[in-house]
């Protein structure tokens, strides 16, 4: 779901995620349509659907009572390395807790006694970007999850990039490498010339600043499918700023897998999916409604949740009372599409009849699942099971406009002039 501007004449609503894959941090939200960016609801088309309201009433009986809250806030920066992280729950007891770092190892931590507290027991390493999942129950056994992330404190007179995908990763043809740093760049010429990103398929590799803080690197067309891309960073004492210097020597080098594309048809409500060029599957879905479209465009998956939080409240959409138009603690099968929100994910709370006849949601692509996310047979759980972190979604037919190029690992929506003209060098 996006976050996105109210006026009086249009209001859009969305669906939001509480925050894996990524070593960029991305902050979690979740459906509707702005470009700062859960699909829901059970349709009004053909006269076939409930109201939103008995829709979201529904939901709403079947959330848990749980509540999570993860220190620090998702996002955080300069976060410190021995007692900042804690996980804690009232109404309820956190039943699993995981803190991992960029190499993918888990952080050991402890659990109170009473279920209602967690830390890490070892200290944390510096300027490292840091991810938990915590997942708990209420008394009826109802199943809560929050995601977070956040990053380590650092040297006052150093910089860092967090980079995404991670060394050793397999991803799809659509994922870029994108760099975050936690500080402004002003010198980029000399940051851009100690990075280099070449692939074993020989294409050109050009890099684009975003802005002060966010450099990505793409070829003009997708990744080829079976390549090697190799990521070489020689940050070391390259001053990016006034004073400001760098700390990173590595080189991080990741397998693109197979060339998958699944294309979102909004005015058929379908989407393709194709493997290497042939088509696998046709899935019915049901995408934004008339009020709150999806986004037109090529998106990338950045994330995958098997399940996870979406709350109105956390994008701004709330009813009278300030809550949350919606809080569902356990969307099934939810793919990060952009920072904004927009996600792929399972509905369950739908209609059967909506997926395929009908757009519903608050800007998300909603395929039919089960609660749980626990039934491989329903199409929420196969394209799930299928697709990868880089993996790309093809939106057309919508009548929103075309999702920004930096909303999300979306460079693609951007001419190569355009990409090119967004480099240092």
């Amino acid at each position: 779901m996006e976050k996105r501007v109210m006026t009086d004449s249009k209001r859009r609503r969305g669906l939001a995620a509480a925050s894996v894959v990524l070593g960029g941090v991305l902050v979690l939200s979740a459906c509707g349509g702005g470009d700062s960016e859960a699909d829901s609801g059970s349709g009004s088309g053909d006269g076939k659907s409930s109201s939103q309201s008995q829709v979201d009433d529904a939901a709403a009986k079947e959330t848990s009572q749980a509540k999570i809250a993860i220190a620090p806030k998702n996002g955080a920066q300069d976060v410190g390395i021995n007692d900042d992280a804690k996980v804690t729950v009232s109404e309820g007891t956190l039943t699993e807790v995981t803190l991992t770092g960029p190499d993918g190892k888990t952080v050991q931590g402890e659990l109170a006694a009473d279920g209602k507290s967690w830390q890490p027991t070892q200290q944390l390493e510096r300027a490292t970007l840091y991810k938990i999942a915590a997942s708990a129950k209420d008394s009826d056994g109802r199943q809560a999850h929050e995601n977070s992330s956040f990053t380590t404190v650092s040297k006052a007179n150093s910089f860092i990039g967090n980079f995404t995908p991670e060394d050793g990763s397999t991803v799809g043809v659509g994922m870029p490498v994108s760099i975050n740093f936690n500080k402004a760049i002003t010198d980029q010429k000399a940051v851009q010339s100690a990075i280099k990103v070449s692939s074993s398929s020989g294409q050109e590799v050009v890099g684009h600043w975003f802005n002060s803080q966010r450099l990505d690197f793409r070829p003009e067309q997708y990744w080829k499918a079976n390549s090697k891309v190799t990521l070489k960073l020689d940050l070391d004492g390259v001053e990016g700023a006034d004073g400001v210097y760098g700390v990173q020597q590595k080189t991080v080098t990741f397998t693109v897998g197979r060339n998958q594309v699944s294309t979102v048809d909004v005015a058929t409500k379908t989407m393709k999916v194709t493997q290497d060029g042939k088509t696998v599957r046709t899935i019915p879905i049901s995408a934004g409604s008339k009020d709150n479209p999806t986004y037109n465009g090529q998106m990338v998956i950045s994330e995958k949740f098997k399940e996870t939080r979406m709350d109105g409240a956390t994008v701004g959409f709330t009813d009278d009372d300030g809550k949350g138009e919606y809080d569902i603690k356990d969307v099934p099968h939810a793919m990060r599409l952009s920072s904004s929100g927009t996600f792929i994910h399972g509905n369950y709370w739908g209609a059967d009849s909506i997926f395929g006849s009908a757009n519903t949601s608050h800007g998300c692509v909603g395929l039919n699942d089960a609660k749980g996310a626990g039934d491989s047979k329903q199409d929420g759980a196969w394209f799930f099971d299928n697709s990868i972190t880089g993996d790309v979604v093809v939106v057309k037919n919508s009548p929103d406009k075309t999702i920004k190029p930096d909303n999300g690992l979306n460079g693609w929506n951007m001419d190569w002039a355009q990409w090119k003209a967004g480099s240092a060098l």
